[in-house]
């Protein structure tokens, strides 16, 4: 089994910055993509962007310019940099990530358990 360990939220005001992290640990597996999502109060739960295994990147549309992703492979660690936040950035930061294992055939999906990142205004 695979754990994500997320860290890094908190409150922030308005044009502030925040780092989030997760950390992918177990045995016997390679990280195929890591992401990012979150949920805010009534919402749905939203991709906020992606890192593939060759180090490609996306980001959803509402936060480019603003967020980057990125990843250290020899790690097993997944970044979000989050600059000039706003508001509607709070929400609950999940982390996810698509494992494969050497041991046994299929991708499995794995999701931190969240860390909450409040801006104020």
């Amino acid at each position: 089994q695979v754990q994500l360990m997320e860290s890094g939220g908190g409150l922030v005001q308005a044009g502030g910055s925040l780092r989030l992290s997760c950390l992918a640990s177990g045995s016997r597996f390679s990280i195929n993509a890591m992401g990012w999502y979150r949920q805010a109060p009534g919402k749905q739960r939203e991709l906020v962007g992606t890192v593939r295994s060759g180090g490609s990147t996306d980001c959803a549309d509402s936060v480019k310019g603003r967020f980057t992703i990125s990843r250290d492979n020899a790690k097993n660690t997944v970044y979000l940099q989050m600059n000039s936040l706003k508001p509607e950035d709070t929400a609950v930061y999940y982390c996810n990530a698509e494992i494969a294992y050497s041991d046994r055939i299929g991708r499995y999906i794995y999701w931190g358990q969240g860390t909450q990142v409040t801006v104020s205004s």
